[in-house]
């Protein structure tokens, strides 16, 4: 037996509609209008970019203080975003800090 989640038509504080089945708050409307067009948070899905901004991350030299086992402890971070962050961080002569 399958127990899939019925989607549910929200209304976000801002009055956009949107259905979702899962508890997160998140409008995918709002989500997607305050989405960088440029820089390293542009390449990363919506849930990994408000991870490292919940860390204060928003940039390349603040994300080269941290170890890579710190990010990728992070929810919403996983192998896929850890290789965009590393060709980031190459790209610009910097790395994740080592132990």
């Amino acid at each position: 037996m399958t127990t899939e989640k019925k989607k549910q038509l929200r209304t976000c504080l801002k009055g956009h509609q949107y259905y979702k089945s899962s508890d997160c708050p998140t409008c995918p409307i709002c989500e997607a209008d305050r989405k960088p067009t440029t820089g390293f948070l542009s390449l990363i899905s919506a849930p990994a970019r408000r991870a490292l901004e919940r860390k204060e991350i928003s940039s390349l030299k603040q994300l080269s203080e941290y170890t890579e086992i710190e990010i990728s402890s992070l929810h919403g971070i996983g192998p896929k975003v850890i290789s965009i962050l590393k060709e980031a961080l190459i790209e610009n002569n910097l790395h994740f800090k080592t132990n």
